[in-house]
């Protein structure tokens, strides 16, 4: 048995808007300086990543990265204060959800505690707490 953590923000229309898809291509944004190459390590279309910052841009009413275009010294992205304080709030939110996702897991399902606290996670990875 498995209980998985997915934390999801949806829109007043109720649409999805940020999750981990996004959140990693914010992530890779601020790693690589680029829209363009966050969304090709991800094996994402440059125009879906697009797509999908700007309906999470919409969606918050806040610019989440700046983009300069292309030129003599090439475009690229990094991610606005905004889009800083927004990816960090929501990481910390989605970290503490998982743990006490893994908490109350233990509590209902006592008799998982052996396989739940044997599982180590990496910090963003989703949280499964027990064994299949």
């Amino acid at each position: 048995m498995t209980a998985v953590t997915k934390i999801v923000f949806l829109d007043e229309n109720r649409e999805k808007f940020f999750g981990e898809g996004p959140c990693r291509l914010l992530r890779g944004v601020e790693e690589t300086g680029s829209l363009r190459s966050a969304a090709l390590d991800m094996g994402m279309a440059y125009t879906k990543a697009l797509k999908i910052l700007k309906n999470a841009e919409r969606a918050l009413g806040v610019p989440l990265t700046a983009r300069t275009a292309g030129g003599k010294n090439g475009g690229g992205s990094c991610l606005t204060p905004e889009g800083k304080e927004w990816l960090d709030r929501y990481e910390r939110y989605r970290d503490a959800c998982i743990e006490a996702n893994r908490r109350l897991y233990l509590e209902f399902f006592p008799k998982q505690r052996e396989t739940a606290s044997d599982h180590h996670r990496e910090p963003g990875e989703r949280e499964d707490c027990g064994s299949e």
